[in-house]
């Protein structure tokens, strides 16, 4: 079935071969490699280097390794360069052979110790390069009188060697060139057209597969050799478990007979399988030989390992009707069968079902079981997704039950991402077709396959796949590279994430020029709120900007007070940034606000002054402790003509001077302040003061000009039970009383709360 073709319109091409990655690498004479897809898409290109571009390309060899695959170069100098992994291009100039004139007889490319060499024949010698030093190597136990490697051969798994001679011997040992496994004359001097290994997983035997013209030849250990003819021209491709034989019209697949299927199969076979295979036969046709056929297998008590066989043949069989009729003979005798496990049988129906869909021709992927099963579903489907078989890829999963994630999922997500690429469906139709096929399917992300629309060229794709991504942390960055960062704007806000609309904002600054950076956050209140608080941390200059930006006097007002204290050291640089200030909130029509920051800027001026003459720390100081640091430095009259000036109210100055009064335990200087004139806050608050600094004898005296109202509490406070009970009784007062008696403690208040209880008795009477 044809995959593409394309039109050559490039340099000579030396060499052709297939990467892992099923990409189609073309190596040319000028030392380029063209990379294409499977379906003739250009991929990619890259050159193996400037030396081979002048010496040009001899000869060329693509290999594959457990790192990817490589492409090895012989240029007209007869040198070789090498990668080992195109994916990760490294090259490689490998170390001149001594002597090469000429183009070698022939070479390959080998891997060992995770490290890719060069194997060539010059002559009657072998030399191996790697990437250090050129050795000379000889294969041990060679026949005698070799003068030439005709053709060289390395095995599937780089761990043997094959090397064709003119004399018409085939040495086969190990890569490494230390062991000889066996030799093979095959009695025919004329160059081999191809030489291969064929891996024999079942016997662990050699086997070299040689091709002439319509001629094929397989030799290994045995002094015998088998030989084909073939009816056309045909390409030998080595693989895990044999040899593919390609021709124009036939595919052949050579490999050695699994076990199961030899004694199943094999001439007169009694081996349980056979058994069981003729007893199903027998009993589709009614016949008794079937009753006759299962005794036999039971009394050798091999009915296990006979369903086991059957079911391992069908693995290997490539017809439908012969795996049927394996596992209709398993089936049979696992119905005979008390503990059989079904594990193996359902496993086997469900792997052949997907190899018979692959298999088809319409497809054209004739796997083995064996392959499959080293390939894995997950690369299997990873090759349908590369031939665009989305609909059958998704039945083998839906088959197979794999998780939506694993399977479905990605499967249309690969769907999606080839969808957008077709550039003659509108972009509207295509982001519909792509929504209804999707849906909310878990695990794919639209932000990806709007990512895929965006490298094809199709931003505004891009853009209306995203409207359907659920996650605005995967829509935002990429509107951010296809430079819409206003829509990415709209997008973050509308998330709530912050950081996301940070990560937005900060883009835009870079973006945008000023102006134009702040026309935008005026319209986006919130991303402008955020902002703003990024500034107050980061860059105050631009809030400042901010502010006078948007006429916002009060904000401004309260940034150069800020900026007063915080930047400002010097008395004069502060007042001057409190007199803007107060200029701001004028503009902003906030007296209150103006008039307290010209009370500041008088403070400061006043607590300088106060420093200049009276020493100490005033700046900074609040109204209320400067007045009482004065007090407390003894400069009463200052501190009352500080009060006067700032308007500070009788019972507030009373307050602060009390308690710096009482607080330097200056009793004489307290007592002749009660008495300057009638106390506006009372005298409670003057016993309250002395009793906090441990004073009862203080206390007292102003216990007696407490009023009538705080008489009993001021008593309590000084500890003077009785006489305060004596007022509560006299202002028969419920809650005086109250008060006082849970005061009265022990036989020494007892008296007087007998007298209360007396007292509440007669009250009660009248």
């Amino acid at each position: 079935m044809p995959l593409a073709s394309l039109l050559w319109k490039s340099g000579p091409v030396v060499s052709l071969g297939w990467s892992a990655e099923e990409e189609l690498l073309c190596v040319q004479e000028d030392g380029a490699v063209l990379v294409y897809g499977l379906h003739g898409d250009f991929r990619r290109h890259f050159s193996m280097g400037n030396e081979v571009l002048q010496n040009r390309v001899l000869d060329a060899r693509i290999f594959h390794t457990e790192f990817g695959s490589g492409v090895a170069i012989l240029t007209g100098a007869h040198r070789f360069t090498l990668s080992a992994n195109v994916g990760d291009l490294k090259l490689r100039r490998m170390p001149e052979v001594p002597g090469l004139q000429s183009a070698p007889s022939c070479w390959t490319a080998l891997c060992q110790d995770r490290v890719a060499h060069i194997l060539l024949a010059v002559g009657p010698d072998l030399y191996l390069l790697d990437h250090a030093a050129c050795s000379a190597v000889t294969p041990p136990g060679l026949a005698p009188g070799v003068s030439s490697f005709l053709q060289m051969a390395v095995s599937f798994t780089y761990r043997h060697l094959a090397l064709f001679t003119d004399t018409g011997y085939i040495w086969m040992g190990t890569a490494s060139l230390k062991e000889k496994l066996c030799e093979f004359n095959c009695n025919i001097r004329a160059p081999p057209k191809q030489m291969v290994w064929c891996s024999r997983p079942r016997s662990k035997e050699r086997a070299v597969v040689v091709a002439w013209e319509r001629r094929l030849m397989v030799v290994g250990d045995a002094s015998e050799s088998i030989q084909f003819v073939l009816d056309e021209d045909s390409y030998l491709v080595p693989e895990l478990d044999g040899v593919r034989i390609f021709s124009r019209s036939t595919h052949e697949f050579l490999h050695e007979v699994p076990v199961a299927s030899e004694e199943i199969f094999k001439i007169a076979s009694m081996a349980p399988g056979a058994l069981l295979l003729e007893a199903q036969k027998e009993y589709e046709k009614e016949s008794q030989k079937a009753d006759e056929y299962l005794r036999e297998i039971q009394e050798l008590g091999q009915l296990t390992q006979a369903v086991q066989q059957c079911i391992e043949a069908a693995g290997h069989e490539h017809q439908p009707d012969m795996q049927k009729s394996l596992l209709r003979a398993a089936s049979f005798g696992k119905c005979f069968l008390d503990r059989f496990p079904p594990d193996s049988f359902v496993h086997m129906c469900q792997d052949l079902r997907v190899l018979n869909a692959v298999r088809d021709y319409h497809i054209g992927i004739p796997l083995t079981y064996s392959q499959y099963k080293q390939l894995t579903i997950q690369v299997l489907l990873d090759r349908l997704v590369l031939r665009r078989l989305y609909p059958l890829a998704i039945q083998i999963c839906e088959y197979l039950r794999l998780p939506e994630v694993q399977g479905v999922s990605r499967i249309l997500a690969h769907w999606a991402c080839y969808k957008v690429q077709q550039k003659d469906v509108s972009d509207e139709d295509v982001a519909r077709a792509i929504n209804q096929k999707l849906g909310d399917t878990p695990g794919v992300s639209y932000s990806d396959i709007a990512a895929r629309a965006y490298g094809c060229g199709r931003t505004e794709l891009a853009i209306k796949l995203l409207e359907y991504e659920p996650r605005s942390g995967e829509q935002v960055p990429l509107l951010l590279k296809m430079k819409r960062s206003k829509l990415a704007l709209s997008k973050a806000i509308e998330s709530g994430d912050t950081d996301l609309v940070f990560t937005v904002l900060l883009h835009l600054k870079n973006e945008l020029n000023r102006g134009d950076f702040f026309m935008t956050l005026r319209n986006q209140p919130m991303a402008l709120s955020l902002y703003r608080q990024f500034c107050k941390h980061q860059e105050l200059e631009t809030l400042k900007d901010l502010y006078n930006q948007d006429d916002n006097h009060q904000e401004l007002g309260s940034f150069h007070i800020r900026a007063s204290y915080a930047a400002e050291e010097r008395i004069e640089g502060r007042v001057a940034a409190l007199q803007t200030a107060a200029d701001a909130f004028y503009k902003a029509k906030n007296e209150f606000a103006a008039k307290a920051t010209e009370d500041q800027m008088r403070l400061l001026r006043l607590q300088r002054r106060l420093e200049d003459e009276l020493g100490g720390q005033f700046l900074d100081l609040s109204l209320h402790d400067t007045v009482t640091t004065l007090i407390l430095g003894g400069h009463n009259k200052r501190a009352e003509q500080l009060a006067r000036d700032f308007r500070i109210p009788d019972k507030r100055l009373w307050w602060l001077k009390l308690t710096a009064l009482a607080d330097l335990e200056d009793w004489e200087e307290l007592e002749k302040f009660s008495k300057s004139k009638k106390s506006p806050i009372g005298y409670l608050p003057f016993v309250e003061i002395c009793m906090k600094q441990h004073n009862k004898y203080e206390a007292k005296k102003y216990a007696s000009r407490v009023g009538p109202e705080q008489k009993v509490k001021a008593l309590l406070l000084v500890g003077d039970v009785a006489q305060a009970a004596d007022v509560a009784i006299e202002h028969r007062n419920e809650a005086e009383l109250s008060l006082v008696l849970s005061h009265c403690t022990g036989a020494t208040d007892g008296a007087t709360a007998d007298k209360i209880q007396r007292a509440r008795a007669q009250a009660q009477k009248k």
